[in-house]
């Protein structure tokens, strides 16, 4: 048998030390150089088997103080269905609600944003053509825990009520509602989930270790009339929720 990588014994080392609490949930590790000394291991070890752990949901770090043992955190289910939509309010409070938790978000809009090809793509227009981009950080009881990013056809808004997603009368409906208050009926989504490594800027906005699991949604809502009216890159990570499907039958 191969020996174990140096970094994965370690990492079973803090594991049991948690285990046998050693140390308990907000209690700070002692030092990557005081943990290597104690092992007889590099820092660069002992950095490897924290983030290891991190990715995990066993430690978590704290820009500028250090690395902590992880408060228990129930991982969330998050169900994609079509009874998500709402005639009254946004899907995503109705989800957090459902979990017993309070929904809320923060998001910053770009109007007249060029499409790059693979939005286009998605999107069924041209590449550079003009879109609505809105970036959102969804919360759950104040804590992320997913993000999003939106585009829409500036030429399909543009003059309209729902230019803006989160402006005006219906900010915040979500698209089935928005697009409903201009005439424009929305008939069914198109999700594609792959896993992958979360980005440096998605693992800051999401408090996880950078390169940590997430699961990558690329979601398109289509009108009535088969128009794509939106397309989203819906990132969520993976140690802290579940996404499950819920697929209506029709008899």
């Amino acid at each position: 048998m191969p020996e174990q990588p140096p970094y994965l014994r370690i990492a079973d080392e803090l594991r049991r030390r948690i285990a046998e609490h050693v140390w308990e949930p907000g209690d700070r590790l002692p030092s990557r150089a005081q943990i290597g000394q104690e092992y007889g291991v590099g820092e660069n070890v002992v950095r490897r088997a924290q983030e290891l752990l991190i990715s995990q949901g066993v430690l978590e770090g704290r820009a500028g103080s250090g690395t902590y043992v992880a408060e228990p955190r129930q991982r969330m289910r998050m169900v994609r269905s079509s009874a998500r939509e709402r005639p009254d309010g946004s899907p995503f409070r109705a989800d957090m609600k459902a979990a017993g938790r309070q929904g809320d978000w923060e998001s910053r809009t770009e109007a007249k944003v060029p499409a790059p090809a693979d939005i286009a793509a998605r999107l069924g227009i041209s590449e550079g053509d003009l879109c609505v981009r809105t970036t959102y950080e969804f919360l759950g009881d104040g804590r992320p825990v997913q993000l999003s990013t939106s585009w829409e056809p500036y030429d399909l808004t543009a003059g309209t009520i729902i230019v803006l997603p989160e402006g005006g009368p219906h900010a915040g409906a979500g698209v089935v509602n928005r697009m409903a208050a201009i005439g424009i009926t929305v008939s069914h989504a198109v999700e594609q989930p792959e896993p992958r490594q979360a980005t440096a800027e998605e693992a800051s906005l999401l408090g996880i270790q950078k390169a940590a699991l997430v699961t990558h949604i690329r979601r398109t809502y289509y009108s009535d009339e088969g128009q794509p009216v939106e397309t989203a890159d819906i990132v969520v990570p993976a140690a802290h929720c579940e996404i499950v499907y819920e697929i209506p039958i029709n008899r």
